[in-house]
């Protein structure tokens, strides 16, 4: 059997993170088995479904590169979900209901009231002939759910999970107005897309006890079910708004890397022995649903930036640079050539003491304009003095006659000068950061004078010594 899974995501907002890991699972699982990844945009909801929420979800699985192997959206397949609820009518398995909305608003009464199980619907149309219909009622198509017994679910990841079949009512398939509900679609379209096995998020292990049912009144193979616990906050509480950020673009603007947040949405719930460093390709050698859990995971935010922390050291510098380089554009600042080399030259020194891409945007600052550069408040308190003045202008005197311009020749130079004049070497280092990189904060500052170059660096010395 070839694997097909789907994601199939309401466009009603952003991508969520919970949704975010449930295509991740689906994508692992399906490459993981050389099957195939199926996006489906379930948007029969069209009051409350927008083009906008369509762009997040399609940039947040391009952000995330979950490259899905087809698209499909629900609303395009109305006319053969019609086409399959008429035929269930046809063969039995379904029928018109004629109730009035008064009847119905009584039923539910009589159902709160009798306490019993979580049926509603008393089925007084079930065997009913059609010709008794009073007029002036459409009538919406009803499945006919199993009246006794037990319905029991193999669940990938949940186990067996068994349910009364007392409990289903007869649900709505297709509405009054002929628009199919989400139930009956969704069975449709997972047949027909050809869908193996629905690994979703277990707030639907409901849903799966009638979707199956509906899978078998249409003579139809029913998927493999794994329904995975949600995410909740750090106090164990279902993930809301209070937590933190809840959709995928948010991680992206907070400037964590997207190989770092599947690692961590991985990690959510699935295990491989101690790894917590995955890459792409190890994800999918290992993915599989015996090692999911069945408790609800929680969000740490600390984790989450320690681990983009990690990734950061590691990233390609030239796509770090790149991504900086976007970031001074937006900004409008103009940047040289002789600035862009610096920049990539510099950027494993900065992006390993960044945690997200924001800081190393603010970081890469000193590299990114040639001179004169801007100063922030304290590095300009720092060269108010006139000895900081002058011991900057007495190093580039011996910086000029330095015969190679490495980091190591660099730093015997300032400690050959501090101990001429006595000083530790902080009192060199210090206005020698604050003239080159306009800051108090910065990588080892003879790294940076290695990267800025010969005449970059005295050209930055010469304006604050003066």
């Amino acid at each position: 059997m070839s694997v097909v899974t789907r994601f199939a995501p309401s466009p009603t907002g952003f991508l969520h993170i919970g949704g975010a890991r449930t295509a991740l699972f689906n994508y692992l699982y399906a490459k993981h088995h050389g099957g195939r990844f199926l996006l489906r945009v379930e948007d029969t909801d069209r009051k409350r479904s927008t083009d906008e929420a369509i762009q997040a979800i399609l940039h947040g699985l391009s952000w995330l590169d979950l490259k899905w192997d087809e698209e499909t959206y629900q609303s395009e397949n109305a006319d053969r979900h019609r086409e399959v609820a008429n035929q269930l009518v046809a063969d039995g398995k379904a029928y018109k209901c004629f109730c009035t909305p008064e009847e119905l608003a009584q039923m539910r009464e009589n159902a709160k009231s009798s306490g019993g199980g979580t049926r509603i619907y008393d089925g007084r149309w079930r065997d009913r002939d059609p010709a008794e219909a009073p007029e002036g009622i459409a009538p919406v198509i009803r499945i006919k759910m199993p009246l006794e017994g037990e319905t029991t679910i193999a669940d990938l990841v949940q186990g067996d999970v068994t349910q009364a079949n007392g409990n289903l009512d007869d649900l709505i398939i297709l509405r009054s107005d002929g628009t199919p509900t989400y139930m009956l679609a969704v069975v449709v379209d997972d047949h027909d897309m050809g869908v193996t096995h629905a690994i979703r998020g277990d707030d639907h292990l409901n849903n799966a006890f009638r979707q199956l049912q509906i899978f078998k009144a249409c003579g139809w193979d029913v998927p493999e079910f794994a329904h995975i616990p949600l995410i909740h906050g750090a106090d164990g509480a279902k993930l809301s708004k209070r937590h933190g950020a809840l959709g995928v673009e948010a991680y992206e603007e907070m400037g964590i890397l997207p190989e770092a947040m599947c690692n961590y949405l991985l990690r959510l719930g699935w295990s491989h022995g101690d790894e917590e460093t995955i890459s792409r390709a190890q994800a999918v050698e290992w993915f599989n649903l015996e090692s999911v859990g069945r408790s609800p995971a929680r969000l740490d935010m600390d984790k989450l930036l320690n681990l983009n922390a990690q990734y950061m050291k590691s990233a390609d510098p030239a796509r770090l640079a790149g991504g900086v380089l976007a970031d001074a554009a937006a900004a409008g600042i103009t940047v040289s050539p002789d600035a862009e080399k610096r920049l990539v030259a510099g950027m494993p020194g900065l992006a390993s003491r960044a945690k997200n891409t924001l800081e190393l945007f603010e970081l890469s600052k000193l590299y990114l304009t040639d001179a004169p550069i801007e100063m922030n408040e304290k590095a300009r308190d720092s060269l108010k003095d006139d000895d900081a003045r002058k011991t900057l202008a007495e190093l580039a005197e011996l910086l000029k006659k330095a015969t190679s311009w490495g980091e190591d020749e660099l730093d015997g130079i300032a400690r050959a000068y501090a101990e001429s004049r006595e000083l530790k070497l902080g009192k060199v280092a210090q206005p020698l950061r604050a003239a080159l990189t306009g800051t108090n904060v910065s990588p080892s500052i003879f790294e940076v004078m290695a990267v800025l170059g010969r005449e970059e660096t005295l050209a930055r010395l010469e304006i604050a010594a003066n």
